[in-house]
């Protein structure tokens, strides 16, 4: 079991940036992909991001390929998502997810954090 916290969240304006942050404690964080989901309000939980345990190969969601980076820092125990030239769509609650496998599939994610709520005004 690994217990993950969120961080980073916010209010910021259409264009705007933020980094989100998931520190991780438990299991040992090398050992584990790590995911971001987000859950806009009435919509269900959605991919956006996941990274393999070894910090390569990042895959994304297209709606925000090129707009965000996933980064694990094994230093820190932590993984992040840089989020840039934000959008009103992009607001939801941002979940940090940690696992075997670097899945786009919510289903196959056994570890969750509480989520941090993201907010872009136009």
């Amino acid at each position: 079991q690994v217990q993950l916290v969120e961080s980073g969240g916010g209010l910021v304006q259409a264009g705007g940036s933020l980094r989100l942050s998931c520190a991780a404690s438990g299991r040992t964080f090398s050992n584990y992909a790590m995911g971001w989901f987000r859950q806009a309000p009435g919509k269900e939980r959605s991919f956006v991001a996941a990274i393999s345990y070894s910090g390569r190969t990042p895959h994304y969601a297209d709606s925000v390929k090129d707009r965000f980076t996933i980064s694990k820092d094994p230093a820190e125990n932590t993984v992040y998502l840089q989020m840039n030239s934000l959008k009103p769509e992009d607001t939801a609650v941002y979940y940090c997810a940690a696992d075997v496998v670097p899945s786009r599939y919510i289903q196959e994610w056994r570890n969750w954090g509480q989520g941090t709520q993201v907010t872009v005004s136009s």
